[in-house]
């Protein structure tokens, strides 16, 4: 019950660290009430369709940890419904690790950073592969008018997310933040907001 990325992430190990750091009253009040942060709200959906990229983990057979970047035009990380996020798989180095990372264990966990805004969002779930065949699910997925040749399509069960502290996250910008905050500087649009 309470913050379900609280349940799945405080481990005995991680909350005896907040016992001797002196934190874990404050976490300890997210564990109670009503479970909450399992259902993505329309916060979360506009985040993610904001993102040109996240980092996604995944663990090996071999146990370790592996993070791999997957990025794409605006909008390609898609909000299929509140428990449900996908995205279209790009063709990449062909390396495969995700892809076979998944085959042992289901479990992922994302990372979506919005450096200009200084915001992170974190997201733990479980991935599903889709292959070619089930062509409505990657037509779902699919971006029309970008040109990468899309491998698989993946669904991630969303189990639990979290919104985390601004603090030490370096703002960076995009060359279109940029192209936009120069465009509006020289007077380009009245009333054009950078975001």
């Amino acid at each position: 019950m309470g913050h379900k990325f609280a349940e799945l992430a405080f481990t005995p190990n991680v909350k005896a660290e907040q016992v001797a750091r002196g934190s874990r009253g404050t976490y300890e009040r997210f564990e109670k009430g009503e479970s909450h942060h399992n259902v993505l709200g329309s916060q979360e959906a506009h985040f993610i369709g904001l993102r040109d990229s996240f980092y996604m983990a995944t663990v090996s057979e071999t146990g370790w940890p592996y993070v791999q970047h997957r990025g794409g035009p605006a909008g390609f990380l898609k909000v299929l419904d509140e428990r449900t996020i996908g995205f279209a798989d790009f063709r990449g180095n062909r390396q495969y690790i995700s892809v076979g990372n998944l085959k042992f264990d289901n479990r992922v966990s994302l990372f979506l950073m919005d450096y200009a805004n200084k915001t992170r969002l974190k997201v733990l779930g479980r991935a599903r592969i889709v292959d070619v065949s089930d062509a409505d699910t990657l037509q779902r997925l699919a971006l029309s008018a970008y040109p990468a040749q899309v491998e698989r399509g993946m669904l991630i069960s969303v189990e639990a997310f979290d919104w985390n502290c601004s603090q030490h996250i370096t703002q960076r910008f995009t060359l279109a933040e940029i192209e936009l905050a120069c465009f509006i500087h020289e007077g380009g649009s009245e009333g054009a907001v950078l975001l």
